[in-house]
């Protein structure tokens, strides 16, 4: 198996599937979770192929955009992999990655457990913070015509996987019920590095937010 023809195929195959996804979801998310991951890996004893095709299939059917089903991407994973004559042994633990990166309400017990696992769930919390994480909560809050806040409505911090799935409240929520929680859920040093200063991007952002919603500044 030449991996780099694999991992050019692989990166031709996820742009075609993504070429209508909403913007938060699309392929430039696949391609900074790529560039995160073999960042992050640069510093960690993994199997890079394992972490390469595990970043860019990570989200090739995100249940989110279809009815929450939770089976379609390792399934198009799965084929595609097999199409490509991949070994069972990685093709098992691509579909591991796939079946157990998701944040899911935090509350979610990973099945599977391997450094790879660890750099792409890395990879993928380092895209949902910080300035790229602002402009992504936006997108998907104005996809799913929500609020941009409500003072009256309370984040919900505790929520079950079910009840995450289903929560519709204001963007500025996801906040506080997901996006600032990640910097102690990050699993290497160099994600929690990455972490530590994307957290402090977003607490600069709320505080001016409030002070804009309050008309104080």
């Amino acid at each position: 198996m030449n991996t780099t023809d694999l991992i050019k195929r692989t990166i031709q195959f996820v742009k075609e599937k993504l070429e209508d996804a909403e913007g938060g979801h699309d392929w430039f998310h696949i391609e900074r979770v790529h560039k995160n991951a073999l960042l992050i890996a640069k510093n960690t004893d993994c199997d890079l192929t394992v972490v390469e095709l595990g970043a860019l299939l990570h989200d090739i059917a995100d249940s989110k955009f279809h009815n929450g089903d939770e089976t379609i991407g390792p399934k198009t994973a799965r084929l595609f992999l097999e199409g490509e004559n991949v070994s069972e042994d990685v093709i098992a633990h691509v579909v591991n990655i796939i079946e157990n990166i998701s944040y899911k309400g935090g509350n979610f017990e990973k099945k599977f457990s391997s450094i790879e696992l660890d750099i792409v769930q890395d990879a993928d919390r380092l895209d949902a913070i910080g300035a790229i994480g602002v402009a992504r909560a936006f997108n998907y809050g104005g996809f799913k015509n929500r609020a941009l806040y409500n003072p009256g409505i309370e984040p919900v911090t505790n929520m079950t996987k079910e009840e995450y799935k289903k929560n519709n409240a204001p963007t500025i929520n996801h906040f506080y019920e997901k996006l600032l929680l990640l910097k102690d859920k990050m699993n290497t040093e160099t994600g929690k590095e990455i972490a530590a200063e994307r957290h402090r991007f977003m607490k600069l952002f709320l505080s001016q937010f409030y002070a804009e919603w309050e008309g104080v500044k």
